[in-house]
């Protein structure tokens, strides 16, 4: 016990010396608060809590000392168990000596019982709403139906049993050949006949036309060819139509006059008879529909949308088209109407989906015009610009260009040639004839006076800028000096021509601009926020992405979901799929015959597939040619067999190869049934069969195998 007692009075020693030696230090710096003067100023942070305590001695609880800026605080409790409070040192910082009176208005009073106001403790009291009147129901209920009807304007439609079907037969699956059929139970008709471009392997073949067939089998119903706009994928098949079948033709003035241009060369010119000429937001009734061309912008002028009013409802057709607000002849896209029917209830929408993985906006056509004022700046000798022959604001803003620099304008292609004049006939070009020379006329002109506009920007063998990179143009030959520009992209198929195209340029020595410089060319199709635009114009109730591949109306069905059109109101569609339409649904019916034509572009007539399916196999199997004369009445050869081979095996082996099938041939005729040699077509087809599983078993290649046998 008497251990114990010394213990504590040693500690309560040594306490209060602590307590006396902490007192003096801060005497020295104490002020009196302001506010309140009795009361010392708090420490550097007053909400720093004190470190836990140590362990208690015998059951007496030590306090830690803690030390705050350098001053000792004197523990709560005392070893005796007496309180002793330490005060609070003063906040040694000179920069804060003076108190900020707001603070202090914002700490709790004593009273506990009555809570500051200000202070936002948990003695705050809550604040509760009263009741929704029910003036605020109502508007709010109004404004959701408002917004509901805003949102889905198609709600308006009446639900009635009518129904129309909508029938692709070209550009699904495809870039190009865009044709389509539109029908109910009274009429149909037809929107565009394009043509689409031959792949490699499609040997002699210039351009691919739709398979009319089944607007054979529906022809009496059908009421008119409808006509959005004047590109080669949507016009170009219309003259092998016209061969076939005949319909009235409604279109823009510039689209029908280049249609005429065909009907001219192909001989269909007592047919112009069935052209109507158009004025865009003026309905015209076509059977039981009544359609609107709606002026759109694209790479070409007097491109068009359709609005399209049924029994069944309300269809837009977008076609081709981009939202360019600074067109060349600012005329911009006629986004009014597409919001005025899109208010009234669209029952479904048909969107181009071509540049359906673009994200953001296409390119104003406008800035190709600026990177021709770089080009022709650059050029030092004769420019030689090549585009699409319909791309009429390209063609255009070249020449425009050329004119400023000096130059004079030479054109040639024939297509080129037909496009320009046109377009000038009809004054949506207006330059003047002393601007332009004839091709002959060009050697007269120093080289930096001359711009050449010509066709062949996609490679075709026959095109001038072909012709003139194989030195075989009659006018045009080449020269270091030159600048090429071309100002198109390679449509899909025909990259490989392109790229031909660009070796053989670059090996003659001229400069080559392509995709060297950007905006060079520029899309004429939508990107993802134009698309998002017409969608949200629009609103409709069902959805059918168009024009491109099955990736490309994918992305767009996508992008439509993204939009609030219904997942299950969309459909991804493909060539000679029929879709019924109607308040109520949308749905597959049936698959049509569709399919595609080869045409040869040098006498305009049509390539057989079978013959197409040969040159194929030449191409990639060879051939071989067997003729053997066979005595009628011995049944063996006469002589020595005539065996030829191309394409299947090398020179060296030729003559082993024919003395190996003229075994097979003297075996056949040995063992052979009395009835397999009657003829000597009979004896053609066994021996075709025969040689082909022998070259199959031994080459593994399927040539193509022509016997001829005489019988004497």
């Amino acid at each position: 016990m008497e251990e114990n007692k010394k213990i504590d009075e040693k500690q309560s020693q040594k306490q209060e010396n602590v307590t006396k030696e902490t007192s003096q230090n801060n005497n020295n710096e104490k002020k009196p608060r302001r506010d309140r003067p009795d009361r010392p100023r708090r420490a550097g942070n007053p909400h720093r809590r004190p470190k836990a305590p140590i362990q208690p001695i015998d059951g007496n609880r030590v306090v830690q000392d803690k030390e705050v800026n350098g001053n000792v605080i004197v523990p709560d409790k005392n070893v005796d168990g007496n309180k002793k409070t330490a005060k609070k040192p003063q906040q040694k910082s000179g920069k804060n000596k003076k108190t900020n009176s707001n603070q202090n208005k914002n700490k709790p009073s004593n009273n506990k019982n009555k809570p500051n106001k200000n202070s936002g403790g948990r003695g705050r009291k809550k604040q509760v709403a009263g009741p929704l009147t029910d003036a605020i129901k109502v508007s709010i209920k109004e404004n959701e139906e408002v917004n509901d009807l805003r949102m889905n304007p198609w709600k308006q439609i009446e639900n009635n049993n009518h129904k129309v079907r909508f029938t692709p037969l070209g550009g699904l699956g495809e870039i190009g050949g865009n044709m389509a059929v539109m029908e109910d139970d009274e009429s149909a008709f037809v929107i565009d006949v394009g043509m689409s471009f031959p792949d490699e392997t499609m040997h002699g073949v210039d351009i691919l036309v739709p398979d009319f067939s089944y607007l054979h089998a529906i022809k009496s119903k059908i009421k008119a060819v409808i006509i959005t706009h004047a590109h080669e994928d949507h016009i170009g098949a219309v003259p092998y139509l016209f061969k076939e079948l005949q319909f009235p033709i409604y279109g823009t003035p510039l689209a029908l006059a280049m249609i005429e241009n065909k009907f001219q060369e192909h001989g269909l010119m007592e047919h112009v008879n069935k052209f109507n000429y158009v004025t865009k937001r003026k309905q015209y009734d076509v059977g039981s529909f009544k359609i609107e061309w709606m002026h759109n912008t694209h790479s070409i002028v007097d491109a068009c949308s359709l609005a399209i009013e049924s029994k069944a409802g309300t269809f837009i057709h977008t076609a081709d088209f981009k939202i360019d607000h600074t067109p060349i002849d600012n005329q911009t896209m006629d986004l009014q109407r597409y919001a005025y029917y899109g208010s009234k209830g669209v029952l479904c929408l048909f969107s181009d989906s071509t540049n359906s993985h673009n994200p953001g906006f296409t390119k104003s056509e406008a800035v190709v015009g600026k990177t021709f004022d770089t080009l022709f700046d650059l050029a030092k000798g004769r420019v030689i610009m090549s585009t699409f022959s319909s791309n009429t604001h390209r063609i255009y803003q070249a020449m425009e260009r050329g004119i400023a620099a000096g130059r004079k304008i030479c054109v040639i292609g024939r297509s080129m040639e037909r496009n320009i004049e046109t377009t000038r006939r009809l004054g949506y070009v207006n330059i003047s004839d002393k601007h332009f020379i004839e091709p002959h006329e060009v050697p007269k002109y120093a080289d930096e006076q001359v711009l050449v506009v010509t066709t062949g920007s996609q490679g075709e063998d026959m095109a001038a800028l072909s012709r003139m990179a194989n030195n075989e143009h009659r006018h045009i030959k080449l020269k270091p000096s030159d600048t090429i520009i071309i100002s198109a992209h390679a449509i899909p198929g025909n990259e490989a021509s392109v790229s031909a195209l660009m070796n053989r340029l670059v090996k003659a020595g001229v400069t080559v601009r392509y995709k060297d410089f950007e905006n060079i060319h520029v899309s004429g199709h939508a990107g993802q926020e134009e698309q998002k635009l017409i969608l949200r114009l629009v609103q409709p109730k069902f959805f059918l992405p168009v024009h491109g591949e099955y990736n490309h109306i994918n992305k767009h069905a996508q992008t439509a979901i993204a939009c609030g059109v219904d997942k299950r109101n969309i459909l991804l569609m493909s060539d000679g799929d029929q879709i019924e339409i109607s308040t109520k649904y949308l749905k597959k019916v049936k698959t049509v015959k569709t399919g595609k034509s080869f045409i040869d572009n040098q006498n305009n007539k049509e390539i057989q597939l079978d013959v197409v399916e040969d040159r194929q196999k030449l191409s990639s199997d060879g051939i071989v040619n067997i003729a053997i004369q066979i005595n009628k009445s011995t049944k063996k050869i006469i002589g020595k067999p005539v065996i030829s081979t191309h394409g299947l095996v090398p020179n060296k082996e030729d003559k082993r190869f024919a003395h190996e099938i003229e075994n097979i041939i003297d075996t056949f005729l040995i063992n052979a049934e009395e009835k397999k040699v009657t003829s000597a077509k009979v004896i053609q087809d066994e021996l075709r069969s025969i040689v082909h599983k022998y070259i199959v078993r031994t080459k593994k290649r399927y040539p193509l195998i022509i016997p001829v046998v005489f019988m004497a």
